[in-house]
C-alpha cells in the first residue's frame, strides 16, 4: 500500500485549515479509505478533537481517521511509515512556520491551501505556492468559510486565477454545521450526512482525490 499524502497549509491563521483537515479526513474514511490524520500544529487542535471523539464514543467509535500528533522534524519519517499502512495521510501543518511547512509540503503528493474570501488571506497563499513549486508539488486553492452572497468572493476568485495553482471547483461555505460537528467529536459528514455542508466536503474530497490520481499518473508516465 502506498498512501496518497495531502498537506493542508496556509501561512495565515484563521483560514479554517484544521477544520478542513478533519472534515476531509472523516469524509475519506466514510468513503472506505483508511486515513491517518497527522497534526504537526503546536496548537494541537486535531489532537483535542480526537480526544473528544474518544471520550464521546469510547468502544463504539465509528469508522474514524487515525489521528496522531507529532513534532514537525519527525514528519518525513512518520509519513514514510504511514504510507505503507494507510490509503490516505492528511497533514495539518502550522501557520507561520516555514521550516515545518517545508517538511510537510515535501512529504505531500498535493497541498491544499484554504483561503477565506479576503485580500489578506489571498496574499498569504503565495508563500505556500512558492514553497510547493520548489518541491514540484501541486497545490489546490480552496475558497473556505465563504459567506452567502458575498460580492467579494467573485473578486477573490478572479485574482486567484492569476496564481500558479489549481483552483478548486468546489467552494466550502461558512456553515454552523462544521463547528457544531467538531464540538461533538464528529465530522460534518457523520453529524449531518444529508446537509449541504456535508455535500460540499464530499464533493471537495472527491475532487482532491482526482487531482492526486492525475499527479501520480503523470509521475508514473515520466518515470
Amino acid at each position: 500500500m502506498s498512501a496518497q499524502v495531502v498537506t493542508i497549509a496556509q501561512q495565515k491563521g484563521g483560514a479554517g485549515k484544521t477544520s478542513l483537515a478533519i472534515h476531509l479526513s472523516v469524509a475519506w474514511s466514510l468513503m472506505g479509505k483508511s486515513v491517518a490524520l497527522v497534526d504537526i500544529d503546536p496548537q494541537g487542535s486535531v489532537h483535542t478533537w480526537d480526544m473528544m471523539r474518544n471520550e464521546y464514543f469510547g468502544e463504539e467509535m465509528p469508522q474514524s481517521p487515525d489521528a496522531r500528533a507529532i513534532t514537525g522534524w519527525r514528519t518525513a519519517s512518520e509519513v514514510d511509515r504511514l504510507r505503507r499502512d494507510f490509503d490516505m495521510v492528511v497533514i495539518d501543518s502550522p501557520p507561520h512556520a516555514e521550516t515545518e511547512a517545508k517538511i510537510a509540503i515535501r512529504a505531500a503528493d498535493i497541498v491544499i491551501i484554504p483561503c477565506q474570501p479576503s485580500p489578506i488571506d489571498l496574499w498569504a497563499t503565495k508563500p505556500i505556492i512558492d514553497l510547493a513549486s520548489m518541491e514540484d508539488t501541486p497545490t489546490v486553492f480552496v475558497l473556505n468559510r465563504v459567506p452567502a452572497r458575498a460580492r467579494i468572493t467573485d473578486q477573490i476568485l478572479r485574482k486567484a486565477k492569476q496564481l500558479d495553482t489549481i483552483l478548486a471547483e468546489n467552494i466550502i461555505g461558512n456553515r454552523v454545521a462544521f463547528a457544531e460537528s467538531l464540538m461533538q467529536g464528529l465530522g460534518v459528514s457523520e453529524m449531518a450526512p444529508s446537509s449541504l455542508a456535508a455535500q460540499e466536503i464530499e464533493d471537495l474530497a472527491k475532487e482532491i482525490s482526482k487531482y492526486i490520481a492525475e499527479h501520480q499518473n503523470q509521475h508514473a508516465i515520466a518515470a
